[in-house]
């Protein structure tokens, strides 16, 4: 039996307090970026339970079991930023795939994507930048407790992996061998598409250890040298996408499959 949920009250909740009793103006459930159109979704405050249960198939060390709170709503892009988003703001294109202008820009840096966030925040008057992991996880899950936000699979038909290696008990799916653009697949509960597969999206983190308690609002900033990137790609098997799952780069790698979301602050306006 599946073991998917609905989202959870905190969170909901946490959208109808900020909207209606502090006084403040409702926020929109979707927001777009004017420079670019990158479309973006509230993502709203709330808690879960970050990491991996020790019996969940493909469950590493690294993804221990603790409750993260996340005490303030974001926008998060809905979409993966695309290779024509990148190029409008970068003015250029440092994708290995350059015949899809709906693709995910892949194949920069860290430090690439930082200036990217950057960049976009100057000619945005916003203020952007990548997703801490807890809210990256957070907003993968969508009020889910399962290894994906699907369930307790995840197919070729609802995600871009290399299908020839499937999640343990599962059947085989298909390898496409390349990205594919932006919104291929249904989105998960709270309207974000491709946390599962494409590409792995660059994070704000180092990769630390997790707290063995409650935290809120986390972000890994030990003596780390590499970076945390979330979600699988098209080049990696179905566990890899598992919505717990932490794999890692160094900030100057660069890959075919590696790409980036990004965040929008609610109070982030410039004046």
């Amino acid at each position: 039996m599946s073991r998917r949920q609905k989202p959870s009250i905190t969170a909901t909740l946490s959208v109808l307090t900020l909207a209606g009793c502090s006084g403040e103006p409702e926020l929109k459930p979707e927001w777009t970026e004017p420079v670019t159109g990158m479309e973006m979704v509230l993502v709203p405050a709330g808690t879960f339970m970050m990491g991996s249960p020790e019996d969940e198939i493909g469950h590493e060390p690294g993804e221990t079991l603790h409750e993260v709170g996340l005490s303030r709503p974001f926008y998060l892009g809905k979409y993966e930023v695309t290779q024509a988003q990148w190029l409008q703001v970068m003015g250029e294109n440092p994708s290995h795939f350059q015949d899809c202008d709906d693709c995910p820009a892949e194949q920069m840096s860290w430090w690439q994507a930082e200036s990217f966030v950057r960049r976009l925040s100057e000619l945005s008057g916003e203020s952007f930048r990548l997703p801490t992991e807890a809210e990256w996880e957070y907003a993968c899950r969508a009020g889910t407790t399962t290894p994906f936000a699907t369930g307790d699979n995840l197919t070729t038909e609802q995600a871009n992996y290399d299908g020839r290696y499937p999640y343990p008990g599962f059947e085989a799916g298909v390898y496409r061998a390349r990205t594919t653009p932006a919104g291929s697949f249904a989105p998960n509960a709270w309207g974000l598409y491709d946390l599962h597969g494409n590409v792995w999206e660059w994070l704000a983190d180092r990769y630390c250890d997790y707290s063995d308690g409650p935290v809120t609002d986390p972000l890994g900033e030990c003596g780390s040298e590499l970076r945390v990137i979330r979600g699988g790609s098209w080049y990696f098997n179905a566990d890899s996408a598992r919505c717990g799952v932490r794999y890692t780069h160094r900030p100057q790698d660069v890959g075919v499959s590696l790409g980036l979301r990004v965040v929008r602050e609610i109070e982030g306006k410039r004046s």
